[in-house]
This record gives C-alpha cells, sequence and structure tokens, in this order.
C-alpha cells in the first residue's frame, strides 16, 4: 500500500532563497530532530542535479540504518524530487515544491512511501505514521526558526 505524507510552510523569504536553502544537503542535518543522529556520509558539497546520489546514516528507535538518496527531478526555484534507493522503505518518493505566494514563498512536501515486508509490514503503518508527522513537524519549526517568520502555517 502506498501511503502519502503532505506538509505545506509558507515563509517570508524569496523563492530562490528557499530553494538554496532546501537543496544544500547539508541543511538536512540542520531540520532534523537530533535523536536521529541524521549524518550525511557524501562528501560535501553536494553538486545537485538530476543524478545526484546522496548517502545518510541515522538511528531510529535505537537501530542504526543507512539510506541512499537519488535526485530524480531537478528544476531549480521550482521543485525537486529525492528517491530513495537503499533503506528501510520499499519506496519513499519526496517532492519538494516551491512557488511564490504573498510576498514570500510556499513549500510543498510531498511523500509516497511503501513500508517494507507487507502485507506484515503495515501493521506497522500507526506507529510509522506517528514518527514521520513528528519528524516533518519538527522540520517545518527549525525551518520556520532558521528562515524566520512569527506567520508561518503547517498543514498536513
Amino acid at each position: 500500500m502506498i501511503h502519502r505524507l503532505t506538509r505545506s510552510l509558507w515563509l517570508p523569504r524569496p523563492v530562490g532563497e528557499v530553494f538554496e536553502f532546501f537543496a544544500d544537503a547539508s541543511n538536512l542535518e540542520r531540520i532534523t530532530p537530533p535523536e536521529l543522529r541524521f549524518r550525511i556520509e557524501t562528501p560535501t558539497p553536494i553538486p545537485m542535479t538530476a543524478g545526484t546520489r546522496i548517502d545518510y546514516r541515522l538511528v531510529l528507535w535505537g537501530i542504526p540504518l543507512r539510506w541512499r538518496t537519488l535526485i530524480s527531478r531537478w528544476q531549480p526555484g521550482e521543485c525537486f524530487v529525492d528517491e530513495q534507493i537503499g533503506g528501510p522503505y520499499r519506496r519513499w518518493v519526496h517532492t519538494h515544491r516551491f512557488r511564490p505566494e504573498s510576498g514570500g514563498t510556499r513549500v510543498e512536501d510531498e511523500v509516497d512511501y511503501q513500508l517494507p515486508l507487507a502485507p506484515l509490514g503495515e501493521l506497522a503503518w500507526p506507529v510509522i505514521a506517528a514518527q514521520l508527522k513528528r519528524i516533518f513537524d519538527y522540520r517545518s519549526r527549525s525551518v520556520t526558526q532558521l528562515l524566520g517568520s512569527d506567520h508561518a502555517a503547517v498543514a498536513g
């Protein structure tokens, strides 16, 4: 079964600046909950383009995990897509969209994911969904603090 997580965040910065922040893979460590001990293994700086592969390490529920993503779509200032090509999910496709809105930028995240070990893996979905919600809520708060706005709206 494919699950979908969506988030929307408004930031009081121009699209180019917001896109640049998200396009810098090293910022992922800054916006990921510290208990995940998220680390990029690919040497930085990482030149981002379609075809870029990035390796990460993280710890989830005490289990160390490796994760490899492929930037499958790259449209500077508009959107990019990272897809898991190695990691804990059967499928993970994260689309990041950026558009001007009300003098700032609307950032939209859409993650389509499948759990491993289907159909048994689906039993863990409520726990996984709650964890992903918490991670993306943390991310929204962190981005808002870093790029500055008391008026940011989070939807999910």
